[in-house]
C-alpha cells in the first residue's frame, strides 16, 4: 500500500482530500505545520507527499512550503520522495514558484482548478 503525506492547514481542504485518498486505498498521514510535516517524512518516508504552500495564518506567500521542498531535498533519507504541489498560488503572482522543479516538484496545481477525484487521478499515475 502506498503512503502519501498530505501538507495542508485548511482543515476542509485535508478532510476532502484525506477522505479521497482513504477512498483509493492510500496509508495517508496528514500534517498541518512545516515541523510536523518534517517529522512526519522523516518517521514515515512517505511515497509521496501533496504539498500547500502556504502553511502560515498570515498568508504571506509560500515561504512554508518552500522550505520544506529545501530540507527534504537536502537530506539524502528523503531527497527522492516524490512531491506534488497543491496551493492557491499560480507563478504568475509569485516569481520564486519558478523553483518548483528545481525542488524536485513532479506536479503542480491551483487547488480551486482541481478537484479531489482530478488530484487522485494525478497522483494514481505518478505512484505507478
Amino acid at each position: 500500500m502506498k503512503t502519501i503525506l498530505l501538507v495542508e492547514d485548511d482543515p476542509f481542504i485535508l478532510d476532502v482530500y484525506y477522505n479521497q485518498f482513504k477512498k483509493e486505498g492510500y496509508n495517508v498521514f496528514v500534517a498541518k505545520t512545516v515541523q510536523d510535516a518534517m517529522d512526519k517524512i522523516k518517521n514515515n518516508n512517505p511515497d509521496l507527499i501533496v504539498l500547500d504552500l502556504n502553511l502560515s495564518k498570515d498568508g504571506h506567500g509560500p515561504a512554508d512550503g518552500l522550505n520544506i521542498l529545501e530540507q527534504i531535498r537536502r537530506d539524502p533519507k528523503t531527497k527522492n520522495i516524490k512531491v506534488v504541489v497543491s496551493s492557491n498560488y499560480e507563478a504568475s503572482s509569485y516569481p520564486e514558484l519558478s523553483r518548483l522543479p528545481e525542488l524536485g516538484v513532479i506536479k503542480s496545481f491551483v487547488k480551486i482548478n482541481l478537484t479531489p477525484e482530478e488530484l487522485s487521478s494525478e497522483v494514481k499515475e505518478i505512484l505507478k
